[in-house]
């Protein structure tokens, strides 16, 4: 039996940073679209028992949220710890026990004195944190778990292109740094699959750490037209390097049944960032329809 939590993320509706629409209209879309939840987010002042309210009056559970840092940063390391724990203790007061973490490094140069969003899809060794950064970023990760966990909450690490964790081989080194009794993983599967990672296998070797997902798919003419003329980030995001559900190259069917033996339980966030379809609406029914397809 799955025991999967259905969610869709609310960045699809959000075309304009600067002037983002009433989040009124994501929520009455992702619950007309069938889903059970949508990431947490409280404005300021809201209680938790505000937040609960807001999400049952359009019928939908409040999911895992997200917090993106730059984690290999020592002077970050008390406030990550801080702010994470201060995250957690909300999520459990509202009934959700994961937590999205990720790097927030896209600005930031590297080695080469190149900012990791201008390599999207393609960096090399020479890009990635060094060994005293991963230890760094081992060991605040490892502590905001720690601090996470009071409150019952797991965090879940989130690769993302674009930033310091991005490759195969970048994920391996930060876990060889964490506990993993209190990070555990939360993979965003269109970006491992943008990022050129066999997808199939890293489910496999990281099926017992997996607690929650998001879920895209990806257009994979789009990803090798950028990657071929070295696109920004941002050019791959406008171009539509993002696709629905069933619509790009991502092999879900053998994901889910990796998760599946594995006894997975927990959430799936369908993510569309950017949308080529005519509305939020119709991205977020293709994608829910083709989980329903695959009888999630």
């Amino acid at each position: 039996m799955r025991n999967y939590i259905v969610g869709c993320g609310q960045i699809t509706w959000i075309t304009d940073w600067s002037n983002p629409p009433p989040r009124e209209t994501a929520m009455r879309d992702i619950a007309e679209a069938g889903y059970d939840g949508a990431p947490v987010h409280a404005m300021p002042g809201e209680s938790p028992k505000d937040v609960i309210t807001f999400y049952e009056s359009f019928g939908l559970k409040p999911g895992p949220g997200y917090l993106g840092a730059n984690w290999w940063d020592p002077e970050e390391t008390e406030n990550l710890v801080e702010r994470t724990g201060a995250m957690a203790a909300l999520h459990a007061a509202v009934s959700c026990d994961a937590l999205f973490v990720a790097d927030n490094g896209f600005q930031v140069e590297g080695p080469r004195g190149i900012p990791r969003m201008a390599l999207a899809g393609r960096p090399t060794p020479e890009d990635s944190l060094s060994p005293d950064q991963y230890k760094i970023a081992g060991e605040a990760l490892t502590r905001a778990g720690e601090a996470a966990l009071e409150s019952g909450v797991r965090i879940c690490f989130h690769n993302h292109v674009g930033s310091f964790i991005e490759t195969r081989q970048e994920i391996d080194d930060l876990w060889a740094q964490v506990d993993t009794t209190k990070v555990f993983q939360g993979p965003d599967i269109g970006h491992l699959a943008w990022a050129g990672v066999d997808t199939v296998q890293f489910c496999k070797d990281y099926a017992d750490q997996i607690k929650a997902l998001h879920i895209k798919d990806i257009d994979r003419e789009v990803m090798e037209k950028g990657i071929a003329e070295e696109w920004h980030y941002m050019v791959f995001h406008s171009s539509g390097v993002f696709a629905e559900l069933g619509e790009g190259f991502v092999p879900y069917p053998e994901i889910f049944g990796i998760l599946d033996e594995a006894g997975f339980e927990g959430w799936l966030i369908v993510e569309t960032d950017r949308t080529t379809k005519e509305s939020p609406l119709e991205s977020a029914r293709i994608s829910r329809e083709y989980l329903k397809s695959l009888g999630i």
